[in-house]
């Protein structure tokens, strides 16, 4: 079925700063708005990327289905140079079924290298809010890339201002690096639907629908292409493959895995390549951005062995046991492979929880769940990305709820040299306001340089030479609107690893 801009223009949708209205004919507004979720761009490509939204007139409906009938909804969607369509490159149609909570990923292909674009769906005379995406430039160009990092996102501990301010910094491109949202059901500021811990396909649809309800949330996608990988929170906390941290609730957790892996599908803007395989989904990928950056997305749950010494923070031998895996074997040689292929000047890695060395006491004590419960999986990553030759190598992190940066080491116990850097962003939300008075730097850990217990995200601007890097904060997420700041500035040379002061 072919678009006539005339049919969306009576929509008359108009995309106003960070902040995006959908206004609607009279005869349109009528029956329940289908888009309550918003929209979705990610996955860019050099010639287009993935467009998402999902029908949902009653999201939190405890079914699962977001109030849509059992019958498949024909939505049309349009890609323009202009937010105003004025000149539309690309429309079409998809079906959007219930077996897939009336969802819709649409691949966009055929567009042009390093552009903006804005793009739309409608359904039944209903129109969309607009929503910003823009392509990867061709290869063999390296313009400057504005790109922000976040992860930790509990919805019951404060409010999402943190997205917002993405919103407002205009990036290029934004990566989710896990804890999208949260399985259980404490609730401190805001309280979670279903008011449980979620185990079934509708709980957690239910659950990526309270999210995704978010206004502010939505801002931040509506106003950039994403690049997701999950964390734990997305099924259960501190899993590990197919072992769970407990009993608690009963169940079978492959069964509960796949549900929670489908719903993640269903709710992301991710390529049909990722699309789930029973209790399984391949998340790790590689995405070019020209020639400048390679971004080698990483999932460190889905392969890893179980935590080390039954988990927590302790002194335990096992951790260093040469077997011990996170990212599985088949990851492991597919990162390593990637990089010595050199595709560009920057190899960015993103990944979930803390990849330098981090003792927390003089005795040697460190965290079974982070890479330091799998340390020769990590030398033989660090050791490989070495002996290929890449010298401008950034590990991005989340999890940990808090601000820190690192340099990363040959020899943690020598501090000989310098071969990486790694940025971890803080929370969203999740740990509510934080203290902004703490400091976790210390001299069992000189490589790491900085520690700031905030929310907010990473802001990186990377070019050719060097990346820029501000750690953004909010004072406070239990009250609504507050203003974000940069609380520490670093530089980043190609060529020379490490952190430096600007």
């Amino acid at each position: 079925m072919s678009l006539r801009r005339r049919t969306f223009l009576l929509g008359g949708v108009v995309g106003t700063g960070a902040g995006l209205v959908a206004f609607r004919s009279a005869g349109a507004a009528a029956a329940a708005y289908p888009f309550t979720l918003g929209v979705a761009s990610g996955e860019p490509s050099a010639d287009g990327f993935v467009l998402w939204t999902r029908l949902a007139p009653s999201p939190l409906a405890l079914d699962g289905f977001g109030g849509m009938p059992d019958v498949p909804a024909t939505v049309e969607w349009q890609v323009a140079s202009d937010q105003y369509f004025g000149t539309v490159v690309a429309g079409g149609t998809a079906t959007a079924v219930r077996a897939s909570a009336h969802t819709v990923h649409v691949t966009v292909t055929n567009l042009l290298p390093g552009r903006e674009y804005w793009y739309r769906f409608r359904v039944d005379g209903q129109i969309s809010p607009v929503g910003r995406a823009r392509t990867a430039p061709a290869v063999g160009t390296s313009p400057a890339l504005t790109m922000l990092f976040a992860s930790c996102a509990h919805f019951g501990n404060g409010y999402y201002t943190a997205y917002r301010r993405m919103a407002e910094d205009h990036p290029d491109l934004i990566l989710h690096l896990g804890d999208y949202i949260y399985e259980g059901a404490s609730a401190d500021v805001r309280t979670h639907a279903p008011a449980k811990e979620i185990t079934t396909l509708a709980d957690y649809r239910v659950r990526h629908a309270q999210y995704r309800g978010d206004v502010d949330l939505q801002a931040a996608h509506h106003a950039a292409p994403w690049v997701v990988v999950w964390d734990d929170h997305e099924v259960e906390n501190n899993y590990a493959g197919m072992v769970r941290e407990n009993d608690t609730p009963a169940g079978d957790f492959a069964t509960r895995r796949a549900a929670a892996y489908q719903a993640y599908y269903e709710h992301m803007p991710l390529r049909s390549a990722q699309a789930p395989n029973g209790p399984n989904l391949q998340l790790y990928r590689r995405l070019r951005w020209g020639s400048l950056a390679t971004f080698h997305m990483l999932d460190t749950r889905q392969y890893r062995m179980d935590q080390a010494c039954g988990d927590g923070t302790k002194v335990c031998p096992e951790a260093d046991d040469p077997a011990r895996t996170i990212t599985g074997a088949t990851q492991e040689s597919w990162l390593l492979d990637g990089m010595g292929q050199h595709l560009a000047t920057w190899d960015l890695i993103g990944q979930q929880v803390f990849f330098a060395q981090r003792l927390s006491s003089s005795d040697g004590a460190k965290s079974m769940d982070s890479w330091d419960g799998y340390t020769a999986n990590r030398t033989r990553i660090q050791n490989g990305w070495q002996s290929r030759g890449n010298t401008s190598t950034v590990v991005l992190t989340g999890d940990v709820h808090q601000h820190w940066a690192a340099n990363i080491m040959n020899s943690y116990a020598g501090q000989d040299r310098v071969i990486g850097t790694e940025l971890v962003s803080t929370s969203i939300t999740s740990g509510g306001d934080g203290n902004a008075a703490s400091d976790g730097t210390s001299s069992l850990n000189p490589h790491v340089k900085f520690n700031k217990n905030l929310r907010g995200y990473v802001r990186t601007v990377t070019t050719p030479t060097q990346m820029n890097v501000d750690f953004r904060v909010v004072d406070k997420v239990t009250a609504r609107d507050y203003p974000v700041r940069t609380e520490k500035s670093y530089v980043i040379q190609a060529g020379n690893p490490g952190l430096q002061n600007p």
